[in-house]
């Protein structure tokens, strides 16, 4: 997993077999991400690949650890995980996953057809949150 927050408060996220420095290192891009204690979104932009997609049992022990460790920061800052998947089958298919995720993880898994829809998604997301600070 790659994160690029070059387009900050929308953070693209990569899943690859070429991660340069393995989990380790995404695991600290993301505690500086949520150190800055403002709010954002994480964008990945393909579609997703089953087989190029599973996790070890060690990598998964890693991030449950990791989650629990930050999961107070992971509700606070991360307004949601907004996938790209343009089968709509897929996209069916991925909504109990979705449910299970956002239990995990503490923010919303959500599903678009499209990259255009998932920046403009982030957007409606992003306003949403300020709109409801200015509501206070």
């Amino acid at each position: 997993m790659r994160l690029d927050s070059s387009t900050f408060p929308v953070v693209k996220i990569v899943f690859d077999a070429s991660n340069q420095g393995g989990p380790e290192d995404a695991f600290l891009i993301f505690e500086r991400l949520l150190a800055r204690k403002q709010p954002f979104v994480l964008l990945h932009e393909k579609a997703v690949d089953e087989n190029n997609h599973a996790h070890s049992h060690e990598e998964r022990k890693q991030a449950s650890i990791w989650m629990k460790k930050h999961k107070a920061a992971l509700r606070a800052y991360v307004r949601g995980m907004i996938q790209v998947e343009p089968s709509a089958a897929k996209r069916l298919a991925l909504k109990p996953f979705a449910v299970t995720f956002g239990k995990a993880w503490g923010y919303p898994l959500l599903v678009v057809e499209s990259k255009d829809r998932a920046w403009a998604l982030a957007r409606d997301v992003l306003d949403e949150q300020v709109s409801d600070v200015a509501h206070f």
